[in-house]
């Protein structure tokens, strides 16, 4: 499992096991370089090393998108804060929503210290819209500078909602370089030029060294000179690593975090939750879906039966946030939530709600207790991947609470290929899986990802868009169309109203809780990282983006 998942308790090593990472950690930890300057390390995840500094690759190393390429705006998923300018400096759409033009910052200049200009905005996105494989997010925009420091990209329709995709989500490259790169799929881009506040200095299977860029617009940062990415052989490795001052930052769930971090100054954690642990339910009869989920009463039901503070201790360390079923995130998005009836799920099992709504389907109890209809038991299979214990620990504790309510929970563990592979298909009843991050925390990213007719496919084709539910409603569909033409929230938050009304009837995912994700510091070499009273950004490891914000706003430890 890779150390940026949200998912999977892990144990803490031992002491002999500590001092095994530590020797292990202590040809590259920051202590042991012997270089000059500040420095840090950071866990980049589990296993072997490859080299990939691409940024339009979806396997790209995590420090490519944020610390070595910028975007032009960036969002920040931790607040509901507006988008902070980075190489742009202000955008304005036309009325009807087919032209953004945007300013560029002037006095930038790439890595190799040759002058960043509109002209590379415009190279970026029609290297994007010349290349399909390259356009993971759908833009469809095309681009024309008009001057050193004006770009204009064009879109064939109304695309207010591409906004946070295209300006946010998208690293900005030199044109005088990947002009001349002969396949951008493919490049790993060793010598990477950006404009972030890094830069690649030299790159091993094991670890790899970034340096201060020297050309970096932003005046005064970063102030930490060196950051060195490790990969380890566990969360477990990763953790012990922690514990011994080897590694400065991580992103891994540590069961009983607190106690173990007590008695160590100079480690500290935030807690970020953004991603709804749900359960997924191929629910759609019309597309090739089959089982007891398709009935929107089963999935009514287990949405009342499940105690939802129970799992939270039993499989979350207590660190999980309250879920909505509105599938935005309660607190953050407060705003975006049309009936106060449904800011958040029900913390408690409801058994009689969920026995009435059975009951009212014709789901009666059998010999057995477990419920039938019409010769079918209801029994359902879920699927999660072997080794994500937090999620075996979820399913085992469901499995017992549904029981109560007659209906029989079967957990399966897989390897993760073919877990991924079933739900893409629709060759599932139940899986265990998150709502996850999107471009902005405009609820739209999640609806038309997520509930849209369009992202999804008949099963036995792979849903890879998104919707692996296979739902299909005219009435949110017609809603997701609207809210995406326009920049009027009013207008968007009706059209959510009526999205969040049918999502809360048909449960196509059963949200379960917004699950933590646990970011840990060490203090001794580095200070001004994220809090729990100041998220200035996301701090996961992993995160593209929030990751280049982090380490320049990072300072030496005096």
């Amino acid at each position: 499992m890779s150390l940026k998942s949200r998912r999977g308790a892990r144990s803490i090593l031992a002491l002999a096991s500590l001092a095994t990472a530590a020797l292990a950690l202590s040809a590259c930890s920051p202590a042991a370089s012997g270089a000059g300057g500040s420095s840090i390390t950071v866990t980049a995840s589990t296993g072997t090393l490859t080299e990939n500094f691409n940024p339009f690759s979806p396997t790209a190393l995590p420090s490519t998108n944020g610390v070595i390429f910028e975007p032009l705006y960036w969002y920040n998923s931790a607040s509901d804060a507006p988008p902070t300018p980075i190489l742009a400096t202000d955008f304005s759409w036309n009325d009807d929503g087919t032209e953004l033009t945007v300013t560029t910052r002037e006095g930038v200049k790439w890595s190799d210290g040759e002058d960043f200009t509109a002209a590379d905005v415009a190279f970026t996105y029609n290297l994007v819209a010349e290349t399909p494989e390259l356009n993971t997010s759908g833009s469809a925009a095309t681009a024309e500078a008009i001057d050193d420091t004006t770009v204009v990209l064009h879109f064939p329709e109304p695309s207010f909602m591409q906004e946070p995709s295209v300006l946010g989500n998208r690293g900005i490259v030199p044109e005088h370089i990947w002009k001349d790169v002969a396949d951008p799929t493919t490049e790993v881009n060793s010598d990477a030029v950006g404009t972030g506040p890094f830069v690649l200095k030299e790159f091993t299977a094991q670890s790899y060294l970034l340096e201060k860029n020297e050309h970096y617009w932003d005046e005064g940062k970063p102030a930490i000179d060196k950051v060195r990415y490790v990969s380890l052989d566990s969360a477990d490795a990763a953790a012990a690593a922690l514990i011994a001052g080897k590694v400065d930052w991580m992103s891994s769930y540590l069961p009983d975090l607190e106690q173990l971090l007590k008695d160590h100054d100079n480690l500290s954690y935030v807690n970020t939750p953004a991603l709804t642990t749900s359960i997924f339910t191929c629910s759609n009869a019309e597309l090739g879906c089959t089982g007891p989920q398709t009935d929107p009463a089963v999935r009514q039901a287990i949405y009342h039966a499940i105690n939802r503070d129970q799992l939270n201790q039993l499989a979350g360390g207590g660190f999980a946030g309250t879920s909505s079923p509105t599938m935005v995130i309660p607190g953050r998005d407060d705003d975006w939530i049309s009936d106060p009836e449904l800011a958040t799920t029900p913390p408690s099992a409801d058994a009689d709600e969920a026995s009435a709504i059975l009951d009212a389907a014709g789901w009666v109890p059998g010999a057995d207790g477990i419920r039938e209809k019409n010769g079918e038991r209801l029994s359902l299979t879920v699927q999660t991947v072997s080794g994500w214990s937090d999620y075996i620990s979820l399913n085992d504790a469901m499995s017992q609470q549904l029981a109560d309510v007659g209906i029989e929970l079967n957990p399966v563990q897989l390897a993760w290929n073919e877990w991924n592979n079933n739900q893409m298909m629709g060759t599932f009843q139940l899986s265990l899986d998150s709502i996850g991050l999107q471009p902005s925390n405009n609820p739209y990213f999640v609806y038309n990802k997520w509930y849209a007719t369009s992202q999804t496919l008949p099963v036995g084709e792979s849903a890879s868009a998104g919707n692996s539910s296979r739902y299909s409603n005219p009435i949110v569909d017609d809603a997701i169309h609207a809210a995406a033409v326009t920049i009027d929230e009013a207008a968007q938050k009706e059209q959510y109203a009526t999205i969040q009304a049918e999502i809360d009837r048909d449960l196509p995912y059963i949200p379960i809780y917004v699950n933590s994700m646990l970011t840990e510091f060490n203090t001794d070499r580095a200070t001004g990282w994220p809090t729990n009273d100041d998220k200035f950004a996301l701090p996961a490891t992993w995160k593209n983006w929030d990751n280049g914000i982090v380490l320049k706003e990072l300072q030496p430890a005096k």
